[in-house]
C-alpha cells in the first residue's frame, strides 16, 4: 500500500458528533476511490453514542429506548464515547478485494499497540478484534470479585447466558454485566472492528477502549456477543492512560503495517488442497467469514 496520511478530526472537548464523522467519511471515500487523496485514517473520539451494524438484533438494543444510529458497516452493536479512539482507515484495496486480511492488519496494529504499554492480547477465533483472554471457566469461581449467581436447579457450571435462550443478561445485575468481565475473568474485548468496503475503498474502523466509562457498554449486547464482556487498557494496565498518549503509537504500528503490507490478490484454484474454505462465523464476529485450511494459515501468518 503506499503513503497513510493522518487527520485528527477532534478529541475531548472537541469530540465529534457520529452523524459529523460519518459525513467526513462519506466525503473522504468518494475522493479516495477518484484517486485524489491518498490512504487516509480519520482519528477521533465521538460523544456517548449507540451504533448498531447491519446484522443488530432488536434483543440487542438498548431496553430503556436510548437512540441507536443505525449505520452500514458489518458485525453487530456498540458504543463510541469519551475516553475510547476510534480510527477510520479509509484505503484502497486490490481487486478481488480481501476483507479478512484487512481486518487482521487492523487487529495486528491494535496488538502491537496494547503490547507497547505492557498489555499483552489476542485474537479470539470467530470474533474480530482484539481481545484479553480470560481464565479457563473452572477456574474462574476461585476468583474474588464478582462471581456468577446461578439460578436456583441451574447444572454446576452451566452459565445461563448461553443455555437459556430466554435469559437477558440487560435485566440482570452486575455479576452479568460486559462491564465485569475482568473481575469474572473472562475473555473481554479491547477494541471492535467493523468495517465496510465499498468500490474497493474501505470505510468504518476501528475502536480502541482507552480509558472509558465501561458501563455504557451494559445497556445492549455489545457486539452481539453474550458470553464475554468489555475492558479498557486503564482498566488491564491499573493506571490511567489517555487518549492522547495512545494516539502516535497507533498511528506508528497502523503505518508500519499498512503502508508495509503488500495485499496481493489470492490465487485461485491452482492448487485445490490450499483453497479456502470459507464458513459462517460465530455470531458476534465482525468478519464476513472464517478461513480455514492452509492457505487460511499462511494469510494469518503474513497480515
Amino acid at each position: 500500500m503506499g503513503e497513510l496520511r493522518y487527520v485528527h478530526l477532534g478529541f475531548g472537548a472537541e469530540a465529534v458528533e457520529y452523524q459529523e464523522a460519518w459525513q467526513e467519511q462519506r466525503r473522504v471515500h468518494a475522493a479516495r476511490f477518484a484517486d485524489e487523496v491518498p490512504d487516509t485514517c480519520l482519528l477521533l473520539e465521538h460523544p456517548p453514542v449507540y451504533t448498531a451494524g447491519r446484522r443488530t438484533a432488536d434483543s440487542e438494543r438498548p431496553l430503556d429506548g436510548t437512540p441507536v444510529v443505525d449505520v452500514d458497516r458489518g458485525g453487530k452493536i456498540t458504543w463510541h464515547g469519551p475516553g475510547q479512539l476510534v480510527g477510520y482507515p479509509i484505503l484502497k484495496l486490490p481487486r478481488p478485494v480481501d476483507v479478512v486480511a484487512h481486518v487482521r492488519r487492523l487487529e495486528d496494529a491494535l496488538i502491537r499497540t496494547a503490547a507497547e504499554f505492557g498489555l499483552e492480547t489476542s485474537r479470539v477465533e470467530g470474533r474480530s478484534g482484539v481481545w484479553v483472554l480470560g481464565d479457563p471457566v473452572p477456574e474462574r469461581a476461585s476468583l474474588g470479585g464478582l462471581s456468577l449467581d446461578l439460578a436456583p436447579g441451574t447444572a454446576p457450571g452451566a452459565d445461563p447466558r448461553l443455555t437459556d435462550e430466554e435469559f437477558d443478561p440487560r435485566l440482570n445485575g452486575p455479576e452479568y454485566a460486559p462491564s465485569n468481565a475482568g473481575q469474572r475473568r473472562e475473555d473481554r474485548k479491547l477494541a471492535a472492528i467493523g468495517i465496510r468496503v465499498a468500490k474497493g475503498v474501505t470505510m468504518h474502523g476501528f475502536s480502541f477502549n482507552v480509558n472509558p466509562d465501561n458501563t455504557w457498554f451494559d445497556r445492549i449486547v455489545p457486539c452481539g456477543i453474550r458470553d464475554a464482556g468489555v475492558t479498557s487498557l486503564s482498566y488491564e494496565l491499573g493506571r490511567e492512560i489517555t487518549v492522547a498518549e495512545v494516539v502516535p503509537v497507533v498511528e506508528r504500528h497502523l503505518r508500519d503495517i499498512l503502508e508495509g503490507a503488500e495485499p496481493t490478490p489470492r490465487a485461485i484454484g491452482r492448487e485445490p488442497v490450499t483453497e479456502l474454505v470459507r464458513e459462517p462465523v460465530r455470531e458476534g464476529a465482525g468478519d464476513p467469514v472464517r478461513e480455514t485450511g492452509p492457505a487460511a494459515a499462511a494469510l494469518k501468518a503474513s497480515a
